[in-house]
């Protein structure tokens, strides 16, 4: 990805080079460009460089997926602590409180997408057209590989704008189609739109493991295996994870080391690099003990720690103990739980860059009560900080993060594997993936079927997947959201010493009123721009 991104910069140096050298030609420069980008494989794949970027824009580095935060902010996954210092803590906070403040207008600048995600449309379908009209001179391997490379974006593109919209306005390559009075497609025509594409990638991207070049097969067919999901195409979806899984990925033997650089499991990373580009993900989320002032924008609760079962032996353990709103001195069973809890989540005495954990009153990181403490300056409001995508090598006076953005690996290709057997009657395989998933942090694991098969892969999704963007919006698919979280409330543990040095955990209410998601949410409503602008659609009736 370094190389990506230095000859993305090349290209801008070798166009400015190639208009200084036409200015007496009366050829227009954009066209003379263009036919000089599209004309040798390595100038071709400068351009496509620029599309790799919306991989990380996606993920829960970037901004892409909302402009508020990780949509676990919007979840029992996360609690962003404050409602008075920035956008990426109260907004997500409003966001899952609901009510009046979700306007269509609020929801658009947000959570929308449709502007900026068409921008890129845009771009990808200009380089298509492109490839297609200057393109003939490039071996035929390569421009087809090119081709299924840019198609690739396109659907990643329009996933994006489906999983938000479900209607959108389908564009291709062909831009004379282009107009302000073009209707929405129907649900289905977007699905096929994007299948077709990722089926042409799939069959024309080279069979490789390494996740850190150029797209793969396997990351077009496992890209469909999520898509198919939200389109409910179940045979699509589990064919399309077959495919990744006669590759030879394999899960990595440690659940952490499934984000670090080149491991065995990623199928699509983006990477950073100190000297080129670096993220601020470890600034915005390290405990406050890591530099004072800083860090614990979001932080797990309590319903989120709950979700790990016991090491080793499975099921959950009973935390009704540490409900107590009075206080308990019994250390909460938090050695007890599964490798995937201690992989994300930092709690009071875990070891960390060399030293212990303070969450409590008083302590180095320390503990802020949520609302009252206007300000937590990396302090928790929860009893707990995130651990999932933290570098403990970085030292954050002096560095930001450079840990990759894994965007696709084989854990969810699995469990999009076993959701989509199920729903195919495949109730075997589906077990067998769940296992897989389960067998890797030394989890047993029965059979099970129905509803409770179903039940199963939901529960794995969501502490395998924790942090990685999709719970959110699994909710939302699964209709589940309206329920879960509506008319409730995340919890956490208020830390401090007693006179004897003990540790209380005292039970506190980390939201001090109801969450709500309206159904309304489960569609995302039009921007008010794209209704002023085009007379063939109206706002989808439940944000009349």
């Amino acid at each position: 990805m370094k190389r990506l991104l230095i000859n993305t910069m090349v290209l801008g140096m070798l166009l400015g080079t190639a208009s200084c050298k036409k200015y007496l030609d009366l050829t227009p420069t954009d066209a003379a460009s263009d036919k000089l980008v599209w004309s040798k494989v390595e100038y071709a794949e400068l351009a496509v460089n620029n599309f790799y970027h919306d991989l990380n824009y996606f993920g829960s580095f970037n901004s892409g997926q909302s402009s508020a935060g990780m949509t676990e902010g919007f979840t029992d996954m996360l609690k962003y602590s404050s409602m008075t210092y920035n956008a990426y803590m109260f907004i997500p906070n409003e966001v899952a409180y609901g009510g009046p403040v979700l306007t269509a207008g609020y929801v658009s600048v947000y959570l929308g997408t449709w502007s900026a995600v068409y921008d890129k449309i845009r771009r990808v379908n200009e380089a298509l057209s492109n490839l297609k009209k200057y393109g003939s001179s490039l071996p035929a391997n390569d421009a087809k590989r090119l081709e299924a490379e840019i198609r690739f974006f396109r659907a990643f593109l329009y996933f994006d704008l489906l999983k938000r919209y479900r209607e959108v306005i389908i564009y291709d390559e062909d831009l004379t189609k282009i107009s302000k009075s073009t209707p929405l497609s129907t649900e289905a025509a977007g699905w096929d739109f994007v299948q077709n594409d990722l089926t042409f990638a799939g069959q024309n991207l080279p069979v490789s493991i390494n996740a850190k070049g150029r797209l793969t097969s396997g990351a077009a067919y496992g890209f469909m295996s999520r898509a198919m999901l939200y389109a409910k195409r179940w045979e699509a979806a589990k064919s399309a994870a077959e495919e990744v899984l006669k590759m030879n990925y394999q899960l990595t033997g440690n659940y952490a080391d499934a984000f670090n650089d080149g491991n065995t499991e990623a199928i699509i990373q983006y990477s950073f690099n100190k000297s080129v580009f670096t993220h601020s993900f470890d600034a915005f989320y390290s405990p406050g003990g890591d530099k004072e002032g800083s860090g614990a924008y979001g932080t797990p609760p309590q319903e989120m720690v709950e979700s790990y079962e016991l090491a080793n032996t499975g099921g959950f353990p009973d935390w009704s103990e540490w409900h107590n709103t009075s206080g308990t001195t019994n250390t909460p069973p938090y050695d007890a739980l599964e490798p995937r809890f201690k992989a994300s989540v930092l709690y009071n005495g875990a070891g960390w860059k060399g030293r212990t954990i303070e969450a409590f009153v008083g302590g180095k990181d320390g503990y802020a009560n949520w609302k009252t403490d206007a300000v937590p300056a990396g302090r928790t409001v929860t009893g707990y900080f995130l651990r999932k995508f933290l570098d403990e090598s970085i030292d954050l006076s002096k560095d930001n993060s450079t840990r990759p953005w894994i965007a696709l690996r084989l854990g969810e290709v699995l469990l999009n594997y076993a959701e989509a057997c199920y729903h195919s009657g495949a109730p075997a395989l589906a077990n067998s993936a769940v296992r897989q998933i389960r067998t890797r942090v030394n989890l047993p694991y029965t059979d099970k079927s129905g509803e409770a098969l179903l039940a199963q892969i939901r529960q794995e999704r969501k502490v395998e997947l924790a942090y990685e963007g999709l719970y959110y919006w699994d909710m939302r698919r699964w209709g589940l959201a309206s329920t879960a979280f509506t008319g409730t409330r995340v919890h956490g543990l208020r830390i401090e010493k007693n006179g004897s040095g003990q540790f209380v955990y005292t039970y506190v209410d980390c939201d001090k009123q109801d969450r709500n998601f309206p159904e309304k949410m489960y569609r995302f409503p039009l921007p008010s721009s794209e209704i002023t602008n085009n007379v063939s659609i109206k706002q989808f009736p439940e944000w009349n």
